[in-house]
Order: C-alpha cells, then structure tokens, then sequence
C-alpha cells in the first residue's frame, strides 16, 4: 500500500478545559475521496486548521503531503487547496479576474494566470459566467469558483469544508461529480468534511465517523457495513399470499436455520434475523413448502444505520441524546 498523503498520530486541540479535538489518529492515502463526518460542532473545521498548519495542535502530529503541518505550514500550503465552508471574492471584480489575481498570488505569471484561470473555469463550469462578477453569483456558482481557486495551484490534496452548504438539490448533484470526476482524472486526494449523511455516501472511498472531538470508527462503507451486520444481524421480511393456509406452519422449518437469532411471524409477514444473509436459503426453503411469496425485503446497512449507531453509542447524557434526535431528524 502506498504512504499516506495525509497522516494524523494523536493530534489534539484543546482551549482551556475544551477539548476540540482528541487523540486523532487517521490515514488518507493518495487519490481517495475521505469524508470526515459529523455534526456541527464535532471538531471536524479544528482538525483541518490543524493539518493546514493554522493552528496549532495542544498535542500530536499532522504531516500533509509529507510535511510536518506545525513546523513547516508553507510548504503544506503549496501542497494542498482549501475550500473553506464560506468562501469569499471580491464582489466588483469578475470570475476571471478574480480567479488571475489568485492565480498571481501563487507566482504565475500575467499571462500564464490568465490562461489557467480561463481553463480552470471551463474545468468547473462556469466558462460562460467568466466576465460576470461575483457579487452577482449564486452560492453554488461561488462554490465552483472557489473550487477553481482550489485546483488553479495544482494541489496534491484538495480540503473541502461542507462545500454544498446553501446549495441547491441540483447544484450539489453537479458539484459531487465534479469531486469525483477531478479526483479520478487528476489523482486528486479529497478530505470532505462534512454532516451530510447521503452525500457522504455517494462520493467517498472511505469515511470516518467524528462526534465530540473523537474519531469513533473509519474505513469504507463496505467494511463499516459488515461490522454492524456482525453486531446486529441481518433482518429479511417476507410477506406471503394471503391466499393460502396459516404461515405459522413455516415456523419449524425456519428455526432450524442457522445463525438464527430472532423469528416472528406476524399474520402473513414472517421477519427473521440471521447472523448471515440467508435470504436466498429461506426463500427456496419457503418455496419448497409450497408457501406463495409477495414480497422480500432485507435490510442492508447504509451509511445512516452505520452514523445512527456509532453517535447513539456515544450520547451519555438525556440531553445529548435528545440534540442527536433532533440532528437525525433534520439531516436523513
């Protein structure tokens, strides 16, 4: 496996008797998209200010791109594009202008940074929108620009901090291409930080899960969905015809499954949970007795199972607990 592009050992932030950040150990490797997931307030921003080298860790190390963040924040800063969750231009100048004057600011020269702005805004999309200024542009239009401004300097690692806050449903689609696109094409490593369960999902390679200043469990969804399946089991609900004789006559035959931990059967649905997915077994073996089949459901763990888990785990107190309903029900 390769080194890691970004690699994090026991890094902490602490502001008095708060600590913002703790014990932080993470590996991103190069060319993955890593969503850093968590609700406002977790440490998630404190974490990247750290690994940028603009502030400094109470405790602990951030190399980036092979430096040292603390020690060496220039060099880091050459490495790596931030996108921060409220991105700023000035309002009377226009996209492409602005876009130079950055381009300038990181040594290139008049005309080169002319150029590379106009070829990063047709990368992003907004070619047409080139001599507009920014003053008038939306939030996601201003999104894709600071997306620009990122990619303009050629970074081996891109930090994006909530980058779809305040966009529209159809802006937030493009803008997730357009990650995964730029990170496939250009071997471009991506940290998205960010509270968005399903967004998260459908664009990172990996994902950590961060509540109160703690990694609680990182890997890839793949991986993090086999461990609940291993602690919790794997539910099916099969419904059956009402036409024939009573379900019940089924139950015999079904608990002889293995890895069975739980059967009910309800009127004409029958739920099971397994240690494994047995779905195709029970299907056959209710077929084979002659049982007529409506419907088949499993349940097959996606990312807000996996969060629901890890963050209700960590609540200890009624009124955290209560705050984290409140999150679910406004972020699903």
């Amino acid at each position: 496996m390769k080194d890691p592009i970004i690699l994090l050992t026991g890094l902490t932030k602490s502001y008095g008797k708060v600590t913002a950040v703790d014990q932080l150990d993470l590996h991103i490797y190069p060319g993955e998209i890593f969503g850093l997931l968590g609700p406002n307030g977790a440490g998630k921003t404190t974490s990247i200010l750290m690994m940028l080298g603009l502030t400094e860790p109470t405790s602990g190390t951030a190399y980036v791109c092979g430096h040292n963040a603390t020690r060496n924040p220039i060099a880091v800063k050459r490495k790596v594009g931030y996108l921060p969750d409220n991105v700023g231009f000035y309002p009377d100048m226009t996209a492409l202008e602005n876009l130079s004057f950055i381009a300038r600011l990181n040594g290139l020269t008049e005309s080169y940074a002319q150029a590379s702005a106009k070829d990063m805004l047709h990368v992003v999309g907004l070619e047409r929108e080139m001599h507009k200024k920014t003053g008038a542009f939306s939030r996601g239009m201003k999104q894709r620009l600071g997306l620009a401004e990122v990619l303009i300097k050629a970074p081996e690692v891109a930090i994006l901090d909530e980058p779809t806050l305040g966009i529209d449903p159809k802006g937030v689609d493009e803008f997730l291409e357009l990650i995964k696109q730029l990170s496939r094409e250009h071997n471009l490593t991506v940290l998205l930080s960010s509270h968005h369960l399903h967004q998260v999902q459908r664009v990172c390679d990996r994902v950590g899960i961060f509540v109160g200043g703690k990694l609680l469990v990182e890997g890839s969804l793949e991986s993090l969905a086999q461990n609940l399946q291993q602690q919790k089991g794997i539910s099916t609900v099969i419904t059956l015809d009402h036409a024939q004789g009573d379900p019940k006559r089924f139950e015999e035959a079904l608990k002889a499954l293995p890895g069975l931990r739980n059967l009910k059967v309800n009127g004409f649905t029958i739920e099971l949970k397994t240690d494994s997915d047995m779905t195709a077994i029970v299907v056959r073996m209710l077929v084979n007795n002659g049982a007529d089949i409506v419907s088949v459901n499993r349940n097959d763990y996606q990312l807000d199972d996996i969060y629901n888990t890890y963050f209700e785990n960590s609540i200890t107190t009624d009124n955290a607990y209560e705050k984290s309903k409140g999150f679910f029900k406004r972020y699903q």
